[in-house]
């Protein structure tokens, strides 16, 4: 092994020694903006982390509680998604299969469809309905026994949606499922119709046998936060709306996750299924594929450098858990078998990252936890990898999209700062890499754990316009 090599594969373990031995008086040494915001939000600097490191290694300019245990919120998707890039490859795809159990006659399919998933984090109904239309087109029209969902790609305990947060009906707590078709989800299009004085419910795609019960009033208030004025519920097939909602919104869509995936799959079939043309006598049922069946249709993902742009720039909760996953090797897939191949991934890049606790990879969760000094490691490491390109092009971008559309959008930030973002009740997280006035790029991390962590964005801003402004 030449020098340079044994330099680059020991210089993130030197980076986690540096950070760890920074002065102490450094880590006492907030720049003032950012000491003052903390003040004001009443959040005290103990429950903070920071990391400032330039891009090309040398001491931290700023390092702050760097190797403090704390919940990231979704900065952890760039440990999920830096690992999966250079893991599996930035083309890597899933596919989602049709077999049957002998060829159609006629266009009678009389034995049984199986519909087998490997876990796709962006089977949307555009794409399930091309995997339908390639049924059709090879002569299916009546299937006369029944629909097998195989999803056996993946082990996973019962998962239940309101064990987080209470809100079992939002769609970024549905689990993962190795057939996600459409996210778990339905998109209702809300629609003011001020001369009727009602609201318009249009709901999509479609699902054969949902019924809307829309009991909405038209408000008149302003907009505001206009989801926390419905309440939705479901009963069986039917989705209840009651509540207000203001005309002054204009058209919204308001997305919930109300099914099981069984019931979720089965609709949306039967209702494409039917549109296309398509007859089918069968039931739908939880099944795994014969040995014997043959393939007939695939639809493939996009490629994994688009699914991780997904999952950043939109901080989809999901998604990220369907990727964290697939990098099990093993099938079928379990949470702790991916863990283990995380950890190989970072012990064989050279990567300590003692304080890191993953638990699902998207960072929806209160048992995660990493150091802003392991971030910085991570994004280190990250920038001198070969998926550097398709991991900073995924981040939102200041001022620009994602999450940080609306963000820094006037300062000296707005075009400059790559940055994964991340919000919980108790926990504001930015990480990334800023490019400052001069042209240097930087890697900023910023941690708050507390409380008042809601107020805490004042800070983390003022981190990113000192950084900027060097």
């Amino acid at each position: 092994m030449s020098l340079l090599d044994t330099a680059t594969r020991w210089l993130p373990a030197l980076l986690a020694v540096l950070l760890a031995s920074a002065p102490a008086a450094r880590a006492a040494e907030l720049p003032s903006a950012v000491s003052d915001a903390l003040q004001q939000a009443n959040i005290p600097p103990q429950s903070v982390g920071i990391v400032v490191q330039a891009v090309d290694g040398g001491p931290p300019l700023l390092s702050h509680n760097a190797r403090q245990a704390m919940n990231p919120a979704s900065a952890m998707k760039l440990v999920t998604t830096y690992a999966a890039l250079e893991m599996l490859g930035p083309a890597h795809t899933w596919r989602t299969e049709v077999l049957v159990d002998a060829a159609p006659t006629s266009g009678r399919l009389d034995g049984n469809v199986y519909l087998r998933g490997s876990g796709d984090p962006k089977l949307g109904f555009e794409q399930f309905w091309l995997l339908l239309r390639q049924l059709r087109a090879h002569g299916v029209e009546q299937i006369n026994g029944d629909l097998i969902l195989d999803r056996s790609a993946f082990a996973l305990p019962a998962h239940d949606p309101g064990a987080f947060d209470n809100q079992a009906l939002r769609p970024y707590n549905a689990g993962p499922d190795a057939l996600l078709v459409n996210f778990k989800s339905v998109r209702l299009l809300l629609q003011p119709d001020p001369a009727r004085n009602a609201v318009r419910v249009i709901a999509e795609p479609p699902s054969d046998g949902l019924r809307i019960d829309n009991q909405l009033s038209l408000g008149r208030d302003a907009c505001g936060d206009w989801r926390e004025q419905i309440r939705p519920a479901v009963n069986a097939l039917v989705i209840e709306l009651s509540g207000s909602f203001p005309a002054a919104c204009g058209e919204r869509a308001l997305s919930l996750a109300p099914w099981t995936a069984d019931v979720q799959t089965e609709g949306l079939f039967r209702a494409l299924w039917r549109e296309l043309g398509g007859k089918f006598s069968g039931r739908v049922r939880t099944g795994q594929v014969p040995a014997t069946a043959r393939t007939l249709a695939v639809q493939e993902s996009p490629t994994l450098g688009e699914i991780v742009r997904d999952i950043n720039k939109y901080s989809n909760n999901v998604m990220a858990r369907q990727l964290f996953l697939s990098l099990d090797s093993e099938r079928p897939a379990t949470t702790d078998g991916a863990r283990r191949q995380i950890a190989g991934w970072l012990h064989a890049s050279g990567l300590p990252l003692p304080e890191l606790f993953i638990d699902n990879g998207s960072g929806l969760s209160r048992e995660a936890r990493i150091s802003a000094g392991g971030l910085a490691q991570l994004l280190a490491a990250a920038w001198r990898s070969p998926v550097m390109p398709e991991l900073i092009a995924s981040l939102p971008v200041a001022g620009v999209d994602g999450t940080l559309r609306k963000r820094l959008k006037n300062g000296p930030t707005a075009g400059r700062a790559h940055l994964k973002t991340g919000y919980l009740e108790g926990v504001r997280a930015i990480a990334g890499y800023l490019l400052d006035n001069s042209g240097k790029r930087w890697i900023v991390v910023g941690l708050i754990n507390d409380a008042n962590a809601r107020l805490g964005k004042p800070a983390l801003d003022a981190l990113l316009l000192w950084v900027s402004s060097r």
